[in-house]
């Protein structure tokens, strides 16, 4: 699937591709609606109606994914929720094989994430996969979320890399359609980001179920 002799630099999502996205799902359509219609006397389908318009209106903008603005707009501390089903935070199969494969073979590779500051730090603290990264990149810090193709070239300004060279997987196709448009020539969907969920069936670029697939060619 990827001739590894024509790639120089990975790039990799965190949310749904290094990690299970069901700590992330299950906290934005479970957990804080109970939590904030408790808060509200509103029973949890109540709540979720009344949130639901809210996460479409910011969905793939930079606020959606900033942990203050949600923490300013439903006057709860999002941090300190999301801390409480850390448990739920876990690797992806195959994810720590393939970063010791990447590291084996001197391969230059980075996180790039849409996630808050706040939310890396804690991830790392719940995981290891920050033991295989000397650069991690937020889209916070760029002003454009990863699903607009102005983020590339800042990223570029900050972390030069070569787009015809560069291998991005990710688990968002907005964001993979962002890339392709900025030139990107390598690009993997995560087939399953949520392992609670069915694997995905249809999608615009090449999916990848499991690394191991990555390291062994198959």
């Amino acid at each position: 699937m990827i001739i590894w002799k024509e790639i120089d630099t990975v790039l990799l999502d965190m949310d749904g591709t290094l990690l299970d996205l069901h700590f992330d799902n299950y906290f934005w359509h479970d957990y804080l609606p109970k939590k904030w219609g408790e808060m509200n006397n509103l029973d949890l389908e109540a709540a979720r109606a009344a949130l639901m318009p809210g996460f479409y209106e910011w969905a793939g903008t930079l606020s959606w994914y900033c942990l203050d603005h949600w923490s300013d707009h439903l006057s709860m501390d999002i941090l300190k929720l999301k801390e409480d089903v850390g448990h739920l935070i876990k690797e992806r199969p195959g994810t720590l094989e393939l970063l010791q494969f990447l590291s084996n073979i001197n391969m230059r590779k980075a996180i790039v994430t849409n996630a808050h500051a706040g939310l890396i730090s804690m991830k790392f603290n719940v995981t290891s996969i920050g033991d295989y990264f000397d650069d991690v990149f937020c889209s916070h810090d760029f002003g454009f979320p990863k699903e607009d193709p102005e983020f590339w070239p800042e990223l570029q300004k900050t972390y030069p890399y070569n787009p015809n060279k560069t291998l991005l997987i990710d688990d968002n196709i907005s964001v993979l359609h962002s890339a392709r448009k900025f030139g990107i020539k390598h690009l993997l969907c995560i087939a399953q980001p949520d392992l609670s969920k069915p694997i995905r069936t249809e999608n615009d670029f090449p999916m990848i179920k499991s690394f191991l697939h990555l390291i062994d060619g198959t």
